[in-house]
């Protein structure tokens, strides 16, 4: 079985896979147990807009000059190219998100370094050289399929990203793949299904990251290729890097049961450097493995001098939205939270809904943001009505959550009793789509929408575990309160939240020996900038130099 942890979850809600759940669940569970020891009161402010996902063709857009009332307009090109990050000549209409994200977003006080930058520049000219419809593309192609299981020396190599799981999972491990494509100079193609379309713009100028749909890999899987971990038996047997195949497949996807893939290992990345044509399926944020290896570790030390903002970098520079999508993304968040003194965003995800009251949830979720000041206390005698003359300071609350109770019960509180703080909290929720639907098109419209809306939050809160956090924290550089991971009716000292220390993906699978084979017991201290991860006991990820908060 091959289960990642938002796969777990949703397998959970439909009533399976238990006990893989509860065990992996539970390892943050003790971990966490182990460190205790207005415009208000409108019923508009609900407003779902489920039907505009299903016809956000006809959303209307944005005008690019229509942006927060709250932040400076500046269209400096090195704002809107983040720093350098991005590149100019791209078509601005093609991409609108590309040129006004950064309208809608507090500026980055992380830069990308200059190694960054120009290891970007040279990777956009190897993919502009070597991507689909170009002459090198062809030759190598057709070059690789003649010598499939014979090797084959080509003037370009490839890695194909394979989908796995859900949207949040597949867009962390497309930043690490691509971190890894720059590392080994490969060009990275994506081969999105149906449920992507529509979802992203093109992150290279000229050229395409999209796997053709008549490309002969398309079909190509570990059933009828040469996988990983066939070629390390056979190494280990003969010891030998001759008769090494043209293509490839790695299946580094979350699974208990997976046998250690010491992909970190200078021996295993020399056999695949002399493989043209790699097919990768991944759920998860491998960068810290890759930290692990002495050459990739000196490369993204330069790179990235910050080591917990690299999918800060990373996501900033791949995910922008797609048109159809930015005119969702930009409209909700005019409409609602861009008047807002405060933006704040609250993602609960819902391990077993089946075992864990809703009531427990929406407690914890108090708990957290009332004990953290996040939230204001109401004031239980006094009314909106009464109070609402002397209310000036306007919280916003974006809450992501596939149950529409917590945004109702939420909202339900601030609607009745003025708050002690005398800030008005105006709480809206996108979508509620009930259950986390898979290779759903309009699921992931939806999914994208709010990940990118949380984003934008000042103060973030999201659900321990979920890769739709990570997605937001990293694209928003904002170390989240990480509430505590309910999965039944649970009572105790524990703490509600933690506030993490770095904006980086937690890596759920990490190497457990070194490359002699060697257990290793304690990779923290093996590896200075990893840190393990606040929701996940074995999970591991990458922390500033100095490892401070």
């Amino acid at each position: 079985m091959n289960s990642t942890a938002s796969e777990i979850e949703g397998k959970v809600e439909r009533g399976t896979d238990r006990n893989v759940t509860a065990e992996l669940l539970n390892g943050g569970v003790k971990d966490l147990q182990e460190r205790s020891q207005n415009n208000f009161a409108t019923e508009g402010r609900s407003e779902n807009i489920t039907a505009a996902y299903a016809g956000s063709k006809n959303a209307s857009l944005a005008s690019s000059t229509n942006v927060s009332t709250t932040e400076p307009v500046n269209l400096d090109d090195n704002d809107k190219l983040l720093g350098g990050l991005l590149t100019s000549g791209f078509d601005e209409a093609s991409c609108k998100s590309r040129m006004q994200s950064h309208l809608y977003r507090k500026a980055s006080p992380h830069k990308p370094s200059p190694y960054l930058i120009s290891k970007l520049r040279k990777y956009e000219e190897i993919h502009r050289r070597c991507g689909p419809n170009t002459r090198d593309y062809d030759k190598s192609m057709k070059k690789i399929v003649s010598s499939k299981n014979n090797g084959a020396a080509t003037k370009c190599k490839y890695i194909i990203w394979n989908t796995a799981n859900g949207l949040g999972n597949q867009m962390i491990s497309i930043a690490a793949t691509f971190l890894y494509a720059i590392l080994t100079d490969r060009v990275l193609l994506v081969k999105f299904n149906k449920d992507k379309h529509g979802l992203f713009c093109e992150p290279f100028l000229n050229s395409t990251w999209i796997l053709p749909q008549k490309s002969p890999f398309s079909s190509w899987n570990e059933h009828n290729t040469e996988t990983y971990q066939t070629m390390l038996d056979k190494d280990r047997a003969s010891n030998s890097k001759k008769g090494l195949p043209s293509v490839l497949f790695i299946n580094l996807q979350f699974s208990f049961e997976n046998p250690e893939k010491y992909f970190h290992c200078d021996h295993s990345q020399d056999l695949l450097r002399k493989i043209p044509m790699l097919i990768l399926r991944s759920d998860q944020y491998y960068v810290p493995s890759m930290f692990m290896n002495p050459f990739f570790n000196l490369e993204i030390a330069n790179m990235f001098p910050e080591r917990d903002i690299i999918f800060h970098h990373l996501g900033r520079y791949l995910f922008h939205p797609s048109n159809d999508a930015w005119e969702l993304i930009s409209s909700y968040y005019q409409a609602h939270l861009a008047s807002a003194s405060e933006r704040i965003g609250l993602q609960i995800r819902v391990f077993n809904a089946a075992t864990t009251p809703k009531q427990a949830i929406m407690n914890l979720v108090l708990s957290c943001t009332l004990q953290q000041k996040i939230l204001p206390e109401v004031d239980l005698k006094t009314s909106v009505s009464s109070a609402g003359k002397n209310m000036t300071t306007v919280k916003a609350v974006l809450v992501a959550s596939l149950h529409k109770e917590y945004g109702d019960n939420l909202r339900s509180m601030y609607l009745k009793k003025a708050t002690v703080s005398g800030e008005v909290i105006e709480v809206y929720q996108p979508s509620h789509e009930g259950k986390q639907k898979f290779n759903d098109n309009g699921h992931n419209l939806k999914a994208w929408t709010d990940m990118y809306l949380l984003s934008l939050s000042d103060v973030l809160v999201t659900t321990s575990l979920s890769t739709f956090g990570y997605v937001a924290q990293g694209l928003g550089n904002l170390k989240p309160w990480l509430l505590y991971r309910l999965v039944g009716n649970h009572s105790g000292d524990f703490p509600r939240c933690e506030r993490d220390f770095s904006t980086e993906p937690c890596f759920h699978m990490p190497p457990k020996h070194y490359c002699n084979g060697e257990p290793m017991n304690d990779i923290v201290s093996s590896f200075p900038n990893l840190r393990e991860c606040k929701d996940l006991r074995f999970g591991v990820k990458l922390a500033a130099v100095n490892g401070s908060m």
